[in-house]
């Protein structure tokens, strides 16, 4: 068993070994909480969640880090705008976040730090750095020395000479314009803190290189986030922390987008889709299907039809559970493994697709045994099925998803009673053999919504896809 990963610093992918045996650190970027998440945001979380799942499956003892940005540019203009405190704006979306996080079945991180909770942190490594000749103060502001450090740009894959480095308001004092600022003096009405170079606030960069090393030592195994991190983010994270003296990640492990006519999922550019809004209208759990489902490299292309298609998917999928947990008479305990197809999959750079078809594939055996009254062939399959969704954490008879049910609990009971009326009378019809009359009955309940299937215990009823 070779659990191997698509390592962007290598461009390949690698057998993933760990620094520690049976143990995994991962660092994953997470929120700058300037705004509520939309399902782009929360996709890699999503992702990250099922890796950190199959390797606890794998019997890995997993520690998972995922920081909060709770102080940047965006935040503080919206302070302004809007006449708010800047941390009530970025508890008030933290919270947002987390809700989302929760809300698709994600596991809650080991440790979850803000960015201001660790000037300390970042004051220190600054200190380091200045003393190590790579980098220096200008006008209360400390920046990198990029020429400083001959492996700048190897993850990205740029050449200096070509470099345009992003640059912010009141950046001043800089030796060369691709020097990137790790603290950023204090203006009027600005919240700053205290350092020896005067008061200011932390640039995005030197927050994940600082709290990387506090929770997770001077080397770990993973640093994940989206695609879009690469430049600059992670290039000056690897810049700050190596030229510190840490040896940091030894894999790059980075997500695609979801996208809405071919542009990245943003708030900026007016095309995001909330997940508070979302899941008004969607079940949280094929929300997660619908994000999780791909491959994590792979480009998520927002559409309703596309939505409507992962819920006709997992319909299937929860139909059978629901049909084999009824034939059994009870709840069926997912199986101690998942099928080896299935795992060999998911070793594979976490091939999700894959081992989803394996999901479908046993879905449809288990499909025929009950078509057959085979039983135990039937509680066989949901067993493994049940293990698989496990992992990917899509078990609807789990108890993160048991609410889902209880929400209109009171509700499916009056809709139950007046499907079965309905049904009852179709019964009638059938039994004198007024098939027109029959065929009617479930005509118009298929119309409203409702699946009919007649099976040997009599008709049942699904709610349809929408």
């Amino acid at each position: 068993m070779t659990i191997r990963l698509y390592d962007t610093s290598a461009r390949q992918i690698r057998d993933f070994s760990p620094l520690k045996p049976g143990c995994v650190s991962i660092y994953l970027c997470g929120a700058t909480v300037q705004a509520a998440p939309h399902i782009g945001h929360i996709r890699s979380g999503l992702n990250f969640d099922i890796m950190r799942r199959w390797f606890e499956y794998r019997g890995y003892d997993v520690t998972f880090i995922r920081n909060v940005t709770d102080i940047d540019d965006k935040i503080i203009t919206k302070s302004a705008d809007q006449g708010r405190p800047w941390w009530s704006i970025g508890y008030e979306n933290e919270r947002a976040f987390n809700d989302g996080y929760a809300v698709l079945g994600c596991l809650p991180p080991t440790y979850e730090p803000r960015a201001t909770g660790h000037i300390t942190e970042m004051v220190e490594m600054m200190r380091g750095l200045i003393e190590r000749g790579h980098a220096y103060e200008a006008d209360g502001n400390v920046y990198f020395d990029v020429r400083s450090f001959p492996g700048y740009l190897q993850l990205s894959n740029q050449e200096l000479d070509n470099l345009q480095q992003p640059s912010g308001v009141g950046e001043t004092g800089k030796r060369d314009p691709r020097d990137f600022a790790m603290w950023k003096s204090a203006k009027p009405g600005e919240p700053s803190w205290e350092t020896p170079w005067g008061r200011g606030r932390p640039g995005w960069h030197l927050e994940c290189s600082a709290m990387a090393h506090k929770y997770l030592g001077p080397a770990f195994d993973i640093h994940g986030g989206g695609i879009d991190l690469i430049f600059p983010h992670h290039e000056n994270e690897i810049a700050q922390a190596k030229a510190f003296g840490d040896e940091f990640a030894m894999y790059w492990v980075h997500n695609a987008w979801v996208t809405m006519s071919g542009e990245k999922m943003s708030k900026s550019l007016g095309n995001s889709v909330l997940v508070s809004e979302m899941v008004k209208t969607w079940r949280p759990i094929v929300l997660r299907y619908y994000l999780g489902t791909p491959h994590y490299r792979s480009m998520i292309e927002y559409s309703e039809e596309a939505l409507r298609e992962a819920e006709s998917a997992f319909a299937r999928i929860e139909g059978f559970v629901q049909r084999v947990v009824e034939k059994a008479g009870g709840v069926v305990e997912p199986a101690a493994e998942v099928p080896p197809a299935f795992a060999e999959a998911m070793d594979d750079d976490l091939g999700v697709p894959q081992a989803l078809a394996i999901v479908h594939t046993t879905v449809r055996q288990g499909n025929s045994a009950l078509a057959a009254d085979d039983k135990e062939a039937a509680v066989a399959r949901l067993a493994e099925v049940r293990a698989m969704l496990g992992v990917l954490g899509l078990d609807p008879l789990d108890e993160q998803w048991a609410g889902e049910g209880d929400r209109g609990e009171d509700l499916h009971g009056v809709v139950d009673t007046l499907v079965r009326m309905v049904l009852d009378q179709r019964e009638a019809a059938r039994t004198r053999k007024d098939w027109a009359t029959a065929d009617a009955i479930r005509d118009q309940l298929n119309q409203s919504g409702l699946v009919i299937e007649d099976g040997p215990q009599g008709p049942r009823w699904t709610l349809g896809p929408r």
